[in-house]
């Protein structure tokens, strides 16, 4: 059985305290953007090198162009990973023996330099200044990003397992103690569940070689479960604010957070579920089967959502990820919008337009297949807007 919390029934003290402090008002903000990114055999680019403009930038060109590609560098250069390909090998260029991605960042006036690189059949190497980090996760959250994309709606129709990714890509942005605590449930896990294959492919079993794994985990899960639910007393708020203005209010939204764990009794059901992971050579219980369930007046979304409900459900969801961050971090995230103005319709498109006006933005991508509607779109918009043909 799965607890769904929902936000009035989260409890109250300690065993609720999000993350960070993610309402807390920041009075100062830390401007930073990206001033120039080089790539080499990167995707589909051989070499490439592009100077941003530290308000909007337009990447336009046809499809295939490359478009994507160049926004999911930036998406590389800030989190260390790709936003569209789940092993780094496949961002290096077809017949290509490595790629490169190295970026200058603008910080309160100071430079600093990004470089990522990785040889075929290698391990991906990371440097900050030309220094490379000890541990890669040491990078993520000093350059946030927020990516908003034409797939987001598989946040609404894909398994828990896409949604857990995209909190847990957020909540990692804004507190290295869960980042940290994410990569050790992560790392237990996966040694747990390769015992778990080996006592079936041997046809033995070892109680107490299991329970070493066993209390590293729940631990581990604890913290996690506490952090997502103390976060999510925080997000939801922020979630709903801007589905409103999205929506202009037409309907309820809710965002639950359904977990296992929050169960007293989790011990003894993890304990009694040995049996099975042994069947399974997996592990069944834990952090890792949590799910966020989305809600429009009572109701699943992925059933009785409208497809613009769900564009405005998802949209608010990286919205309010922007903000989160925002106010965390005291740093505006680069926001990266792919394709946008081809997915959305005109009220979605104007409320977007609306909030770069009120300048709640920082440095904007944006990628378009149309340069003259783009054009059009912000051409009464103030700040520097650059034009970039791919």
């Amino acid at each position: 059985m799965h607890i769904r919390i929902r936000l009035h029934t989260y409890p109250s003290g300690n065993d609720a305290a999000p993350a960070r402090e993610i309402t807390e008002k920041t009075t100062t903000r830390k401007r930073m953007f990206l001033q120039k990114i080089n790539l080499l055999n990167f995707k589909n680019y051989e070499e490439l090198t592009v100077k941003f403009s530290e308000d909007i930038n337009c990447i336009v060109g046809p499809n295939g162009s490359g478009k994507t590609s160049l926004l999911d560098a930036i998406h590389y250069l800030c989190l260390t990973k790709s936003a569209l390909s789940v092993l780094d090998g496949q961002n290096i260029k077809h017949h290509g023996e490595f790629f490169l991605i190295d970026g200058t960042f603008l910080e309160e006036g100071k430079k600093h330099q990004i470089t990522i690189s990785l040889k075929a059949g290698g391990r991906k190497v990371v440097m900050h200044d030309k220094k490379a980090y000890e541990k890669i996760s040491e990078h993520i959250g000093r350059y946030p990003v927020v990516l908003i994309a034409p797939d987001d709606t598989d946040l609404v129709r894909d398994s828990g397992e896409t949604r857990r990714k995209f909190f847990d890509n957020m909540l990692s942005q804004v507190d290295h103690a869960y980042l940290d605590n994410l990569i050790g449930y992560n790392n237990v896990l996966k040694q747990r569940n390769s015992l778990l294959k080996q006592f079936f492919e041997r046809h033995y079993f070892d109680k107490e070689l299991l329970e070493t794994y066993n209390v590293q985990l729940l631990p581990l899960g604890d913290l996690i479960h506490r952090q997502r639910a103390g976060f999510m007393r925080e997000f939801v708020p922020v979630f709903r604010q801007h589905y409103g203005f999205l929506s202009e209010s037409r309907e309820e939204v809710d965002l639950i957070y359904e977990s296992e764990v929050f169960e007293e009794n989790f011990q003894y059901e993890f304990s009694y579920a040995t049996r099975r992971d042994l069947q399974l050579q997996r592990t069944t219980k834990g952090v890792h089967k949590d799910d966020f369930v989305f809600e429009i007046d009572r109701f699943a979304l992925r059933k009785f959502g409208s497809q613009g409900q769900q564009k405005s459900f998802v949209i608010a969801l990286k919205l309010a990820q922007f903000d989160v961050i925002r106010q965390a971090t005291g740093k505006k995230p680069l926001l990266l919008l792919d394709d946008i103005f081809d997915k959305l319709d005109d009220m979605r498109i104007n409320k977007l337009l609306e909030m770069i006006s009120y300048d709640t933005f920082g440095q904007l991508f944006i990628t378009d297949a149309r340069p003259e509607r783009t054009r059009q779109l912000l051409g009464q918009l103030s700040g520097e807007i650059l034009f970039h043909k791919t």
